[in-house]
């Protein structure tokens, strides 16, 4: 499938798993891809897989938690692409994995900082350029902890991934008459590191989600990709402000 011939997908995070998966995914199918994160080297390696199987791609290195570096971010892609036409916000982190009361300041800012702050941030100069360039559409990446799921010790991210899935109905309301179609996704456990519990190597995950969801595994970093793929394409034209949860059904 060539879906994505012709069209510029900026993906955040993009040094390492799911962003890395999707980004990979989007060059499959024919975009010019700006890998963007704050690790060059990662990065490079990321564009690096997408040459080496004829794709189209470029490294941006940013912190989307700088907005005057979003905005470059944003300009590079423009100027060597030629336009954006979808961008996936990704990039996040996990920190102050401990008790509500025992989370330290530190924790709980830099995590709403990055995985909140930093989407609203790299949506603001998505959608500065999108409404003026004939629209475009945006997927950012939440979780199925937060709006659908909570589990103990996870406060500070639980809380940064349901604010993620309000600010992206939020957002859709507000530009979709520019033509700029905003959706989530929510995975859950799925093939990437931050899955990783401290310690555990991906055969310790596999045993430990058999009983733990319904599906019995974890759902392969492809999949979720293939999700945001299909928010992205013209197929989900009509498709505005939903979160899809991708989590071998932990949450149903």
């Amino acid at each position: 499938m060539n879906r994505f011939t012709g069209k510029t997908v900026l993906v955040t995070g993009a040094g390492s798993g799911l962003g890395r998966a999707i980004a990979l995914a989007f060059a499959a199918e024919g975009a010019s891809v700006v890998a963007a994160g704050r690790t060059a080297a990662s990065l490079d390696e990321t564009v690096g897989l997408i040459e080496a199987t004829g794709g189209t791609a470029t490294a941006v290195t940013a912190d989307v938690t700088d907005s005057g570096q979003v905005k470059n971010l944003i300009r590079r892609s423009v100027t060597r692409f030629g336009g954006l036409d979808i961008a996936v916000n990704n990039a996040g982190i996990l920190r102050g994995t401990v008790p509500v009361g025992e989370v330290s300041e530190e924790d709980w800012e830099a995590v709403l900082r990055t995985n909140v702050t930093g989407v609203w941030l790299a949506m603001k100069h998505e959608i500065a350029h999108m409404k003026g360039n004939g629209g475009g559409s945006i997927v950012n990446i939440a979780s199925n902890l937060g709006a659908h799921l909570r589990t103990p010790n996870l406060a500070a991210y639980i809380t940064s991934k349901a604010a993620v899935s309000a600010l992206t109905r939020a957002a859709a309301l507000d530009h979709i008459h520019q033509g700029i179609r905003i959706n989530a996704v929510s995975p859950g456990a799925s093939a990437a590191p931050m899955s990783l519990r401290p310690g555990e190597t991906e055969a310790d995950r596999a045993e430990r989600v058999k009983t733990q969801n319904p599906l019995g595994r974890v759902a392969e970093a492809e999949e979720v990709a293939a999700a945001v793929l299909y928010l992205a394409s013209p197929a989900a034209g009509a498709v505005v402000g939903t979160d899809l949860v991708i989590d071998s059904g932990a949450s149903a």
